[in-house]
Protein backbone atom coordinates (compact mmCIF):
# COMPACT_ATOMS: atom_id res chain seq x y z
CA UNK A 1 0.00 0.00 0.00
CA UNK A 2 1.38 3.85 -0.45
CA UNK A 3 1.74 5.92 1.95
CA UNK A 4 -1.23 8.43 2.87
CA UNK A 5 -0.25 11.93 2.19
CA UNK A 6 -0.85 15.01 5.05
CA UNK A 7 -2.62 17.56 4.10
CA UNK A 8 0.04 20.64 4.14
CA UNK A 9 -2.32 23.23 4.56
CA UNK A 10 -2.86 21.10 8.08
CA UNK A 11 0.78 20.50 8.48
CA UNK A 12 1.90 24.06 8.96
CA UNK A 13 -1.14 25.10 10.71
CA UNK A 14 -1.67 22.65 13.35
CA UNK A 15 0.47 20.60 16.04
CA UNK A 16 -0.31 17.26 18.39
CA UNK A 17 0.66 17.79 22.02
CA UNK A 18 1.86 14.47 23.54
CA UNK A 19 -1.54 13.37 24.89
CA UNK A 20 -3.33 13.47 21.38
CA UNK A 21 -4.82 16.90 21.82
CA UNK A 22 -4.51 19.20 18.57
CA UNK A 23 -2.98 22.73 19.24
CA UNK A 24 -3.89 25.76 16.93
CA UNK A 25 -3.18 29.48 16.29
CA UNK A 26 -6.05 31.81 18.30
CA UNK A 27 -8.50 33.21 15.70
CA UNK A 28 -9.39 36.40 15.31
CA UNK A 29 -6.31 38.37 15.28
CA UNK A 30 -5.49 39.34 11.46
CA UNK A 31 -6.58 42.87 11.22
CA UNK A 32 -9.45 44.85 13.08
CA UNK A 33 -8.17 45.11 16.78
CA UNK A 34 -9.36 48.59 16.94
CA UNK A 35 -13.02 47.67 17.46
CA UNK A 36 -12.29 44.22 20.01
CA UNK A 37 -12.00 44.66 23.75
CA UNK A 38 -8.83 44.31 25.67
CA UNK A 39 -10.13 40.92 26.97
CA UNK A 40 -10.31 39.69 23.96
CA UNK A 41 -7.47 40.41 22.67
CA UNK A 42 -5.27 39.05 26.05
CA UNK A 43 -7.42 35.86 25.94
CA UNK A 44 -6.55 35.41 22.18
CA UNK A 45 -2.51 35.01 22.92
CA UNK A 46 -0.66 31.75 22.20
CA UNK A 47 -2.13 29.00 21.37
CA UNK A 48 -5.08 26.73 21.95
CA UNK A 49 -6.24 23.35 22.05
CA UNK A 50 -9.56 22.37 19.79
CA UNK A 51 -12.61 21.12 20.60
CA UNK A 52 -13.33 17.11 19.90
CA UNK A 53 -15.06 17.44 16.89
CA UNK A 54 -12.81 19.66 15.00
CA UNK A 55 -9.71 17.81 15.90
CA UNK A 56 -11.34 14.66 14.91
CA UNK A 57 -11.41 16.44 11.51
CA UNK A 58 -7.79 17.81 11.54
CA UNK A 59 -6.31 14.38 12.81
CA UNK A 60 -8.07 12.89 9.19
CA UNK A 61 -5.98 15.49 7.49
CA UNK A 62 -2.85 14.21 9.34
CA UNK A 63 -2.60 10.42 9.35
CA UNK A 64 0.75 10.06 11.14
CA UNK A 65 0.43 12.95 13.71
CA UNK A 66 1.04 10.85 16.63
Amino acid sequence: MPKMKTKSSAKKRFKMTASGKVKAGQAGKRHGMIKRTNKFLRDARGTTTLSAPDAKIVKGFMPYAR
